[in-house]
């Protein structure tokens, strides 16, 4: 008999055949994830779970789910669920590192060079029937190649955008709680205090985990540090940023311009006054969203979903040494 599994979104075919051939499974269709206690009422009677970001898994949602020995998270991050939670029942998690460190790093860098060049605002201008004559003031933006790229977290993502910054001849600070002088050199690094950061960064990059410590850390105390000139760019998590905070730095010209790729909430409320504002580029959170890499994702977590089904090791473990053994 297949282990009963919920898939709470569909997720592309390279992953999706596979819990299908292996499985017996439910995929949740509609656009919309399901409600907390759809969710639970889902996965009650199911051995694996594929869950999404949108997904939270804690102790209160396992224990309604005692059947429950895999949860194979479609993403990177898995600040949605309660690891401890998991690994103290005896439920292996696994997400799906490195595959989209490219494709949201590339994603970063057309923020930032959106918000600089103000792209989306040059749009606007033409589909409203503005455009009547080319003019040497019209749209002046900032220039890129040659200026300070601020990194915030120098994990994968962190890096790959300073790699690319090496094309544009910026110098690059870095902060990140962990010093990484094996990259200094490779990458042209200046490792730097928070101060320093938001001080000296023209274009300042968002690229650290949500944990406690992080949550709200870029907020107007921080927003005050910055260059009146500086550009921000968020591609990690909504609530790293501070939304109001953020709304009333680009109100009052604290900061130049921001980028964002995900919110807080999310997704953005449409009548938050945040979205009236001409120096705000957002999108909804897609900064993973290329054919290739969501194919990947979808593989690796069908992978992981499996081999905890068969009590294995998963591929990419989040507690690892945590076999899928619930009674």
């Amino acid at each position: 008999m297949k282990p009963k599994v919920f898939v709470s979104r569909r997720i592309p075919d390279r992953g999706l055949e596979k819990v299908l051939e292996f499985c017996d499974a439910e995929v949740w269709e509609d656009e919309l994830p399901p409600s907390r206690e759809v969710l639970i009422e889902k996965t009650r009677d199911c051995e694996g779970l594929l869950s999404l970001l949108t997904d939270k898994i804690d102790g209160e949602f396992l224990d309604q789910c005692p059947k429950l020995r895999v949860v194979a998270n479609y993403a990177v991050g898995f600040d949605n669920i309660i690891v401890d939670d998991c690994t103290a029942r005896g439920v292996a998690v696994g997400n799906t590192p490195g595959v989209l460190t490219d494709t949201t790093a590339d994603f970063a860098f057309t923020l930032l060079m959106s918000a600089a060049r103000r792209v989306v605002e040059g749009m606007d201008y033409v589909r409203a029937g503005r455009w009547k004559t080319w003019g040497p003031m019209l749209l002046l933006g900032r220039d890129i190649y040659g200026a300070t790229l601020g990194l915030l977290g120098l994990g994968r993502i962190g890096s790959a955008m300073a790699e690319r910054a090496k094309g544009f001849n910026m110098r690059v600070l870095y902060y990140d709680p962990y010093r990484r002088e094996d990259l200094e050199k490779e990458l042209n690094l200046e490792y730097v205090d928070l101060d320093t950061l938001f001080e000296q960064a023209d274009f300042l990059s968002v690229h650290v985990p949500l944990t406690p410590e992080t949550n709200g850390m870029v907020n107007a105390a921080r927003f005050k540090q910055m260059k009146k000139t500086a550009i921000l760019v968020n591609s990690a998590r909504g609530p790293i940023v501070n939304t109001n905070d953020l709304y009333e730095a680009l109100r009052d010209g604290e900061i130049a311009y921001a980028g964002v790729d995900v919110t807080d909430p999310e997704p953005i409320q449409t009548d938050h006054p945040i979205l009236k504002l001409s120096n705000f580029v957002v999108c909804p959170h897609i900064a993973s969203a290329s054919i290739e890499t969501r194919g990947r994702m979808a593989e690796i977590a069908a992978d992981n979903l499996i081999a905890g089904l068969k009590g294995e090791a998963l591929p990419a473990p989040v507690n690892k040494g945590v076999i899928a053994k619930r009674k």
